[in-house]
């Protein structure tokens, strides 16, 4: 596999997870799915909205040419697919037996949901390849750096040293 290759797969993960993973993170509370600070008290509108801004971020930030333009609505509907999904994700676990109640119909409701979410980010590489074929350095070091900060410190974004990292949440000296 090129080092080309390997590098496109990588944003394409990263864009994927990144981007839609805290937007539509799993709640919280007394429907016993656990949650994740935060966001899990975020109502489905206001994940939608967050959604929405890390899209158009991710957008803004690549400053694509007119060409380039062309090549991003494949992308936004496959993100925006994503985050659906992780949605109907969540309402699917509310409903999904138990593991000790009934663990075969629980592993199925689980691979399901896996199976689901690999087609969605087959989806996503499809669609981002042609764009990210066309992006220049600067483009694919903002994109790496656009998705970083919406994973969190477990996806490797700006919050795990503050005493040594820098921008947001770091020292800027």
């Amino acid at each position: 596999m090129s080092q080309r290759l390997r590098a496109a797969i990588l944003v394409t993960g990263v864009l994927g997870l990144g981007l839609v993973g805290p937007a539509v993170a799993h709640a919280g509370g007394p429907d016993g799915v656990r949650g994740h600070g935060r966001w899990s008290a975020l109502t489905p509108e206001d994940r939608a909205a967050f959604a929405d801004a890390r899209i158009a971020g991710l957008h803004a930030g690549l400053k694509l040419n007119a060409d380039q333009e062309k090549l991003w609505p494949p992308v936004e509907a496959a993100l925006r697919d994503m985050v659906k999904l992780r949605q109907q994700r969540r309402e699917a676990m509310r409903d999904r037996p138990k593991m000790s109640d009934d663990a075969p119909a629980a592993l199925r409701a689980m691979a399901d949901a896996t199976t689901a979410r690999g087609e969605a980010l087959r989806k996503l590489a499809d669609a981002s390849q042609p764009l990210y074929a066309s992006l220049d350095e600067g483009q694919k070091r903002r994109a790496m750096i656009l998705a970083r900060p919406m994973g969190g410190h477990r996806h490797g974004g700006w919050h795990h040293h503050r005493d040594t990292d820098r921008g947001p949440g770091g020292d800027d000296r």
